[in-house]
């Protein structure tokens, strides 16, 4: 099989950005919409699914679960928690050098994650914000394709150094009704105790709205497929959620200098991810596209996932030429990627602009595989633009800010004619009297 990226100019790739972005409803590819319309006797869109499933979960809990589960991942699974004794028999079942792997991993990602935790109080003795860790989580970590243990880390370790009392994590079962092996292995090793066999919008249903065996979450986090991704938006506000995760996205600005085979690389290593993944190379250099088109294809049609891959090129697969340098940094930037990748002298030394991009990679050192694994800051990352507002999961997103407010004498009889007087403006009387009756009492 050969794959090839489509050459576009900047007009024709901001086209079709701003068409595929404008919300439009998700459709169902035909391997999956044929067994959901014939369940649903009708053709059906993904957001009635999701909304169905979550009705059901949030009505009858655990049997709603099951009933999903054994419809949509083909096992029935009679009881979601897997016991404790699985995991640490997952874990010495692990080969060496991948318990090492997981280990070093996991200092790499604490040692980067622990100086965000924010501890300080912000305002004055009588009135100021404080921070508080959240009681309790739900980490969903994908399965499917592959398994997932690098997301475990990532969302797990922020949320114990923030101090999160309980910790839930959910995850689809296998053919054998379990979570996979290396996901168990992960959790024993950061020692989660917690963990569902539970997948797509049933396992969002389940965090969101709680059912008999697993109790609900204050805040939902990690990525997952379609489904699950729109059944964080259906139960957002029920309980909080990281975001609402797509495709993943990766732009590179490369100029004169850059290995095409590198770039190469680096756009394949994302676009493996998914067929609807994006993988654009913005270069000033006529002559480095045509060279990154050509390692493209060399290392795309040789690669183990040439089939997602060249699914992914087809659509949102792409090598643009543009006039400067200055205009490629412009063009990423209205696309505010999820992973941004600098590769090339003058394109690195734009290293510390302002980008949109959720995420920066620097230099031939610094490929995005890295940062999916061991670099340190989290990949869990916002995708659709998001990052124009929002970075990576952090140890800020396990916390919740708490206002504090106790006034001494002396702010009280200097704030209360100011409250006063804008409570009578807006017509609050009720308000003013509760503040005037404490004036009247003389409380001090």
């Amino acid at each position: 099989m050969i794959v090839r990226l489509r050459s576009l100019t900047p007009a024709e790739w901001r086209a079709q950005v701003r068409a595929e972005r404008r919300g439009a409803s998700v459709l169902l590819d035909g391997e999956t919409a044929g067994p959901l319309a014939a369940w649903f006797d009708l053709p059906v869109a993904a957001e009635h699914v999701v909304h169905t499933i979550i009705g059901d979960v949030a009505r009858e809990g655990d049997p709603a679960v099951r009933r999903w589960t054994e419809r949509l991942d083909h096992v029935d699974v009679a009881e979601t928690r897997v016991p404790v004794e699985a995991m640490t028999r997952a874990w010495e079942q692990t080969a060496p050098e991948i318990r090492d792997a997981i280990s070093a991993a996991a200092v790499r990602i604490r040692t980067i994650h622990e100086p965000q935790l924010d501890t300080a109080i912000r305002g004055t003795a009588t009135a100021h914000l404080r921070p508080l860790p959240l009681r309790r989580v739900g980490c969903y970590v994908p399965g499917g394709r592959a398994a997932y243990p690098s997301t475990l880390l990532m969302t797990v370790i922020p949320a114990q150094i923030a101090g999160v009392g309980e910790i839930a994590l959910v995850s689809p079962p296998g053919p054998d009704g379990s979570v996979h092996p290396l996901v168990l292995a992960s959790a024993h090793h950061l020692g989660v105790s917690e963990v569902h066999a539970i997948g797509g919008a049933q396992a969002i249903g389940a965090l969101g709205h709680g059912t008999q065996t697993v109790v609900r979450v204050d805040k939902i986090t990690g990525p997952g497929n379609l489904f699950v991704t729109l059944a964080k938006r259906a139960v957002f506000g029920e309980v909080g959620i990281d975001g609402v995760a797509g495709p993943s996205e990766i732009v590179v600005i490369a100029s004169d200098g850059a290995d095409p085979r590198l770039v190469a690389a680096d756009l394949v290593s994302q676009l493996e991810h998914d067929p609807l993944a994006w993988a654009v190379c913005i270069t000033d250099s006529p002559g480095l596209a045509g060279q990154v088109a050509e390692a493209f294809s060399e290392e795309a049609s040789a690669a183990a996932r040439s089939g997602i891959i060249a699914q992914a090129a087809g659509r949102h697969g792409a090598v643009v030429v543009t006039e400067s340098l200055d205009a490629a940094r412009r063009l990423a930037d209205e696309f505010a990627a999820e992973h941004l990748s600098l590769q090339g002298e003058a394109a690195e030394a734009l290293r510390d602009e302002p980008h949109t991009a959720s995420a920066v990679f620097v230099g031939r050192r610094s490929p995005v595989s890295m940062g999916d694994y061991v670099a340190g800051p989290n990949h869990t990352l916002p995708t659709g633009g998001a990052a124009r507002y929002r970075g990576p999961l952090s140890v800020m997103d396990f916390q919740r800010w708490q206002s504090v407010v106790d006034l001494s004498a002396e702010e009280f009889d200097a704030l209360s004619p100011v409250a006063c007087a804008l409570a009578a403006a807006e017509g609050l009387r009720g308000h003013e009297r509760a503040i005037r009756l404490r004036m009247e009492d003389g409380v001090r």
